[in-house]
């Protein structure tokens, strides 16, 4: 018999806690409607009972126990939203066993655990929804699963960071050092105390694994992506790309090689043409290049209290409909492929190449020997003059094997005549 009223629980009333929270309150009506019954939240486990926070609810609703909320049997859904592992995996996982619908927002734990989580859910008929995972308030685990279903996706391709675009944006607007655009984002809270899983490219690769598991149906190992953060991105390496008609982005990227996939997290030199080269700020955008549908971009706030909350009411609805219909768990785990992952360094691309030689006759002949022993093949080269005698050199290649023009790099770096590579960075066409 469907339900007339519908109980949720969270775990966790922080920022996205609270928007939650919020928006379930304010869109009470709307929601009810849409949904054909009301939603309650009837409690919610916090750390601290006296902490002040910017969404009040009723006290009596908070408790410091997660238990309060995994074992209530009247609680029809369980969001959770602490993040990170522990103890976010046991609690999901009991509230599962305790015939629970999940709906959370923890990437690192869908990226390590989640087709354990899947399938447990599946096996007990409970809907497993997860949209706020990777872009916040974007739609694209839904789109991917069901809209857009009936594609075999080629690659997607995201900005799927906010802090490492808001530096990169600024770096690029202002004319600044990385040092100095860091410190502001850490000023303005866009970037933690320790930036590490933002700027060295993890919180992406925990998001670009759930993206390539869902777009290629095949489980995605965070040992197979090769990730690369922004600490090596100068404020020289932005003036020479916009000189060149690029900005320089960092990108999660997945590619259906055809019975292999390859999925990777680097900074990216992106044409000034391409759908992605405008996303800027603290904005994420997802591009996906499917068979039937072409190219597709998605484009929004991809962090924050209220776009967060916004998904993961999102997929509260959705799972109050189907408790309804007494439908849940139709949907479950989509990774039914088991596709082996290729290394970066046997991919082909075009690279970037900027690096300091002594000005002097067939130098620059020299060095492209060097790189014409390795296959690699140069498109464009650019010299200039620096005020020291020495001259900066930066070289487009045309698409070589990664472990061809590393090995070239490693060679080029120790002749005598080049002070150093200063960088390398991937073209994407």
């Amino acid at each position: 018999m469907s339900k007339d009223h519908i109980n949720v629980g969270l775990i966790g009333f922080g920022v996205v806690g609270g928007g939650t929270a919020r928006i379930l309150a304010e869109n009470a009506e709307t929601i009810a409607k849409r949904v054909g019954a009301p939603i309650t939240v009837k409690r919610i486990a916090v750390r601290s009972l006296d902490r002040a926070r910017d969404f009040a609810v009723d006290p009596a609703i908070l408790t410091t126990r997660p238990e309060d909320v995994t074992d209530d049997p009247e609680i029809d859904i369980v969001c959770e939203l602490v993040g990170g592992m522990d103890p976010a995996y046991d609690l999901v996982m009991r509230a599962i066993k305790n015939g629970k619908n999940i709906v959370t927002a923890n990437k690192e734990m869908m990226a390590k655990s989640g087709n354990a989580l899947l399938h447990a859910a599946e096996q007990n008929g409970l809907d497993f929804s997860f949209e706020g995972s990777v872009a916040g308030g974007i739609p694209i685990i839904q789109p991917l699963k069901q809209a857009l279903a009936g594609n075999k996706f080629r690659k997607v391709a995201g900005i799927v960071n906010g802090t490492t675009n808001y530096i990169l944006s600024k770096m690029t607007s202002d004319d600044a050092d990385f040092a100095d655009v860091l410190a502001e984002a850490q000023a303005k809270g866009y970037a933690e105390a320790d930036p590490t899983a933002d700027v060295g490219g993890f919180d992406a690769q925990y998001k670009t694994a759930i993206l390539a598991s869902i777009a290629f149906n095949s489980r995605i190992n965070l040992a197979d992506i090769s990730v690369e953060g922004i600490t090596k991105i100068a404020k020289r390496d932005i003036e020479v790309a916009k000189d060149l008609g690029y900005v320089i982005k960092l990108l999660g990227i997945g590619e259906d090689l055809g019975g292999a996939v390859s999925v990777r997290v680097h900074p990216v030199l992106l044409p000034k043409s391409h759908p992605l080269a405008s996303v800027n700020d603290v904005y994420n955008a997802v591009f996906v290049q499917g068979d039937a549908v072409g190219d597709v971009m998605f484009y929004g706030r991809g962090a924050g209290s209220m776009p967060t909350g916004s998904a993961i009411v999102g997929d509260i609805i959705e799972t109050a409909r189907n408790i309804r219909s007494g439908s849940t768990g139709r949907m479950g785990c989509t990774c039914f492929d088991s596709k082996p992952a290729v290394g970066v360094d046997q991919l082909e691309a075009k690279f970037y190449v900027r690096l300091v030689a002594h000005d002097r006759p067939k130098v620059l002949a020299s060095i492209a020997s060097v790189f014409g022993d390795f296959d690699v093949s140069i498109e464009s080269v650019v010299q200039r003059a620096l005020p020291d005698g020495d001259a900066e050199i930066v070289w487009i290649t045309h698409k070589a094997i990664e472990a061809n023009l590393r090995s070239a790099l490693d060679v080029i770096g120790r002749l005598k005549f080049v002070a150093g590579v200063q960088n390398s960075i991937r073209v994407e066409e």
